[in-house]
């Protein structure tokens, strides 16, 4: 099988080496790829994800029979509808399907139209109203702003000074609705599932950290750490989630006309009450991928064909039992202001030790040196029979890694090993 990967983060990196093991896999394909995907696939350059019409024409000239999408972008804007009009299969939902992760407020309506469990919610489209809702409701409070914001669009608001504040940057930054939520009290946990159409298939839970610095202190970013499994979903809360969550958005998703095929990513809230949905993306998470990757016993080509074919019931879905972790290495300043072009060093050394894998993110190739491109740029990764074997597997190889314009958090996977 002809397949083509779009993406160039750490996701893509994990998925690419996690493909490439697959017997079926033919002509391996990255668009554009970076230079640890490079190691399993061909790199394509000259066309821009955006640029539907010449993706389609180059995929019909490569035979391409499977086309696996990895950031949300191009799912909310169409591509995979573009596709499917050319007769290329593609791993990832249609635009309106997307509109899970591409609008927050579609997301919440679905949910309050259909008692999904969520936080209670209001929406805005006028600053003062907004002002004067939180200043009724009092802090905590949670401000989101409608749209993609590559997992930085959301504030915790400790006190209505700081919600008030937040609710003028979504306006400022031309948002042309505001979206305001209780605040949940529990524990955050990631459910995965495949789906394709109304059959929903367990894909792994995980557990990441989005504050910048240790003790969950700093801004929130892209995500600087991740684990799998994650404790705190216990079977049973799983199952819950599962049963009252994800299958009624499938359910309810097809009966709009609207079937979901993908990966559907559910951020959840672990509360006195039971699970409930903070929001969903549409596409595996980045770090989160990282750490489900190398937990995944299946054939993963196999599995993602299925899904985009509608035939995932067909599929064995298999799990190792071992616990896997991922530091990210990130340049310094991220998420704010920071320099790229810094050379790395040591990837080498810290991929060598037994059972570590270093996914790259936001690299590039300049001769032989490897170069930072990005904000989040590495993921050490490692798998062990406890989560503290793979811990210490993976801050040890971190430690080998030898790129003094990077930085990374010291505590990843504390909440599971307090």
């Amino acid at each position: 099988m002809n397949v083509l990967l779009l993406g160039s983060g750490g996701r893509e990196h994990a998925l690419a080496w996690k493909l490439a093991q697959s017997p079926d896999m033919g002509q391996f394909y990255a668009l554009p790829g970076n230079p640890g995907i490079s190691d399993f696939a061909e790199a394509i350059e000259g066309i821009a994800l955006s640029a539907h019409d010449t993706l389609v024409r180059w995929c019909k000239d490569h035979a391409i029979e499977l086309v696996i999408v990895g950031p949300e972008a191009p799912l909310v804007a169409g591509l995979v509808d573009r596709l499917a009009e050319a007769g290329i299969a593609a791993f990832g939902p249609t635009a309106a399907a997307a509109r899970l992760e591409g609008s927050k407020l579609f997301t919440k309506e679905l949910c309050r139209a259909n008692g999904i469990p969520t936080a209670a919610f209001a929406r805005f489209t006028k600053a003062e109203a907004a002002w004067a809702y939180v200043t009724a409701e009092g802090a905590p409070i949670v401000i989101k702003a409608d749209g993609l914001m590559a997992g930085k669009g959301v504030v915790v608001a400790q006190t209505v000074e700081e919600a008030i504040s937040a609710i003028d940057q979504v306006f400022a930054a031309g948002g042309q609705e505001v979206l305001i939520e209780e605040f949940m009290e529990g524990e955050e946990a990631s459910l995965f599932c495949l789906v394709d159409g109304e059959t929903v298939v367990s894909f792994g839970s995980a557990q990441d950290h989005k504050r910048a610095f240790d003790g969950d202190l700093g801004p929130n970013t892209g995500g600087m750490g991740a684990y799998s499994p994650a404790p705190v979903l216990t079977p049973e809360l799983e199952k819950r989630a599962i049963d009252e969550i994800v299958i009624p958005t499938a359910k309810a998703m097809a009966a709009a006309g609207t079937p979901y095929r993908g990966v559907l990513y559910a951020g959840l809230m672990l509360t006195a009450s039971g699970p409930k949905l903070v929001e969903y993306n549409c596409r595996f998470g980045d770090p989160e991928c990282q750490v489900l990757m190398p937990r995944y016993t299946g054939d993963l080509l196999e599995t993602l064909n299925a899904v985009a074919h509608g035939r995932l019931s067909q599929v064995k879905v298999s799990w190792s039992d071992d616990a896997a972790i991922t530091v990210v290495y990130a340049s310094r300043g991220y998420p704010g202001a920071h320099q790229t072009g810094s050379e790395i060093k040591g990837i080498e050394a810290a991929a060598a030790l037994p059972d570590v894998l270093v996914f790259q993110a936001g690299t590039k190739k300049n001769g032989a040196r490897l170069l930072s491109n990005g904000g989040r740029v590495l993921n050490v990764t490692a798998t062990g029979k406890t989560l503290k074997d793979a811990r210490d597997r993976a801050y040890e190889a971190a430690g080998l890694i030898d790129w003094p314009d990077g930085f990374h958090r010291n505590d990843i996977g504390w909440r599971a090993l307090r």
